[in-house]
């Protein structure tokens, strides 16, 4: 079997940027306001949130500034309440803060942070691990991979809500978002046992999709370019569905309906409860 190779896609960071800008530009005052499918969010808190990213990460990464530690982090869970305590009190003090300027600011640490993380060794540690997909430890191509997930699918759930979301299904957008979150498959599979060479396929349609093997091999998952013959279970996700699923975007039984499953059912829909983001 081939490995996956590693996704470098440093330079795509600058034009997903002027994807946003270019969105947020063309929007009315009453877009600023519409619900996403972020429940708690709206249009100008996913902004806020995006240009919180950026600052986090020049400050942090760039800077070595990450302010009070955080305390009693015991567990995942404990991370995730930290870190959804700090995006919600970044959102709430921007509601002040007019969507003019809040698009000036995002234009100007956006291109700070491109050129950041084009400054990073694709293969050295990186400064945080990808922990949905099982990670203690990453490189920085993974890492890096990881943040553009996050800054696509942000992106995309403003662009649906305001209904501009066709500009990120291209491949050059769409296919590095889901060739990174597909990457959680293994460790997301890590309890499902198989006989030995079984393995699962998965689609996802649209021009911006793609496939993806997982082949069990001495009791482990491994994902892999070749597709397998007769698979254990085949999958088909929407196009417009997959991003969603893979970031808690739709529930479990409306994905349903946007999934075709062939074979062994149990195993296929396992995927249903998988999730590439910090959650």
């Amino acid at each position: 079997m081939t490995p996956l190779r590693p996704i470098i896609i440093t330079d795509l960071f600058y034009k997903l940027d002027e994807k946003l800008i270019e969105v947020l530009k063309s929007l009315s005052s009453a877009d600023w306001h519409k619900q996403t499918i972020a429940p708690l969010w709206k249009v100008k808190d996913i902004a806020a949130h995006l240009l919180d990213t950026n600052i986090r990460t020049l400050s942090a990464a760039r800077d070595g500034h990450t302010g009070d530690p955080p305390k009693d982090i015991q567990s995942y869970h404990d991370l995730i309440s930290y870190l959804n305590q700090l995006n919600a009190d970044w959102v709430r003090a921007f509601q002040r803060v007019s969507p003019n300027v809040l698009i000036e600011l995002l234009a100007i640490t956006g291109k700070q942070y491109c050129d950041y993380i084009s400054t990073l060794n694709p293969f050295e540690k990186a400064i945080y691990s990808v922990a949905w997909a099982g990670e203690a430890e990453s490189e920085n191509w993974f890492h890096v991979a990881r943040e553009y997930t996050e800054k696509w699918h942000h992106q995309q759930q403003i662009r649906l809500a305001v209904g501009q979301e066709a500009e990120l299904y291209t491949p050059e957008f769409y296919w590095p978002h889901l060739a990174t979150s597909m990457r959680a498959l293994p460790h997301h599979y890590r309890h499902v046992t198989a006989d030995e060479g079984d393995s699962i396929r998965f689609v996802v349609t649209g021009e911006g999709g793609g496939e993806w093997n997982l082949y069990y091999y001495h009791n482990t998952w491994i994902l892999a370019e070749e597709p397998g013959i007769n698979p254990l279970a085949s999958v088909t996700i929407d196009g417009a569905i997959a991003w969603r699923l893979l970031t808690k975007g739709i529930s479990k039984l409306e994905a349903l309906h946007y999934i075709q499953l062939e074979g062994n059912q149990e195993t296929g829909e396992k995927i249903l409860e998988m999730l590439a983001v910090m959650a």
